[in-house]
């Protein structure tokens, strides 16, 4: 990666920065409602080589683009002003400098393995990678967790999509072995620890290959509905409903409502279950929790598709524990988690179901819990 940078921008970088897409284990649309998730940090990095540089200019390349370097300026940019993958590096630096702090340009050069519009979190990898990169270049003096919400304000305010915190700081906080639990109205954290490996199980990712695009227009359609009834309901946010709460919720609010909010009810109670269950080292018990999950998107949501179905019912004849989508919705990926023997058995029943039903092949591949976002070198 250095001797690229050296080829795109004539210098040395200062040095290379890494972070992690995630998968969500449970917890899905739940943060931008208060609520709790459960990810953990994959394997798969953002990485960003930089160097500082004196005259303001912020300068851009990715080698998954393909294409010129960007260069922009770090007291013009405003939102709208980029609108290629630019605008999350981009709107990081805007986030930074709307939250007060000073600082000049970088050369930023970018490289990645976290699969795109898989629901795998690459948007908050990319913009943790260049936070934390510019955190240390500068001496910001940010914490994981404030960097974070700085890349969830580049993708809210810059670039466009109204998403909760977790992505981001899954990608920041999380650590090697553990799941992270989320408390987004607290603000708070905890590891809570997840090594299927040890127990003679594995968490199998699924990328359909159904490519998803969380900025055009119906991830902000749902998150206006839960707003909306909670509005109607009096309350701050969902995260103040109980299940016991929801028969007189679903009398007091209009038809189309109720499913999201039941969603989102019992999505927390889910999360809820799965730590206390993790912590009592009963992992196989997060089968049944995962596949509610999945059929609670698929039926209240609606964000599921026929693909990501798809994966869930084989994965499941064939003896998986549980089986979800993961992500955002309407397409992306599907997580399985299944004993260590079945896991062979899982894959090749998937893989075939998918030009049996007309679909391209799916890419699967094993997780583990992996570290947060980090200066490597």
């Amino acid at each position: 990666m250095r001797e690229v940078f050296r080829r795109i921008y004539g210098a040395s970088p200062e040095g290379i920065w890494a972070a992690p897409g995630r998968v969500n284990l449970i917890g899905e649309h739940t943060d931008y409602n208060d609520g709790f998730a459960l990810p953990i940090a994959l394997t798969q990095n953002t990485l960003v080589a930089a160097r500082k540089r004196q005259d303001g200019r912020l300068r851009l390349h990715s080698a998954q683009g393909d294409g010129p370097v960007i260069d922009l300026h770090v007291d013009r940019l405003t939102p709208g002003a980029v609108t290629t993958w630019g605008a999350y590096p981009a709107g990081v630096v805007w986030a930074l400098r709307e939250a007060g702090h000073r600082f000049g340009g970088a050369d930023l050069h970018i490289d990645s393995t976290v699969p795109t519009g898989a629901g795998l979190s690459s948007s908050a990898a990319l913009e943790c990678a260049v936070a934390f990169a510019y955190n240390d270049l500068y001496g910001l003096g940010l914490s994981p967790s404030a960097l974070a919400l700085i890349g969830q304000r580049a993708e809210n305010g810059f670039a466009g999509v109204p998403c909760g915190a977790m992505d981001q700081l899954a990608s920041a906080c999380c650590t090697a072995g553990a799941a992270l639990h989320l408390d987004i109205r607290a603000g708070t954290h905890q590891q809570v620890p997840f090594d299927p490996g040890a127990q003679g199980m594995s968490l199998l990712v699924v990328d359909t290959r159904v490519k998803h695009d969380l900025g055009d227009g119906a991830y902000a359609a749902l998150r206006a509905g839960c707003e909306r009834a909670a509005r109607l309901l009096g309350l701050t946010a969902l995260r103040d409903l109980t299940p016991a709460d929801l028969p007189r919720a679903t009398r007091a609010l209009p038809a189309h409502l109720v499913p999201l909010v039941r969603h989102v009810v019992t999505e927390n109670a889910r999360v809820t279950e799965a730590v206390s269950l993790l912590r009592a080292g009963h992992l196989a018990a997060l089968g049944p929790i995962l596949t509610d999950g999945h059929a609670s998107l698929r039926d209240d949501f609606r964000i599921s598709c026929a693909e990501s179905d798809l994966v869930v019912s084989t994965a499941l004849a064939h003896g998986a524990l549980g089986a979800r989508m993961t992500g955002g919705g309407f397409g992306g990926s599907v997580i399985v988690l299944a004993e260590e023997a079945r896991v062979e058995v899982i894959g090749a029943a998937v893989i075939a179901a998918f030009p049996a039903a007309g679909y391209q092949a799916p890419y699967l591949f094993p997780v583990s819990p992996a570290e947060g976002a980090r200066r490597i070198a």
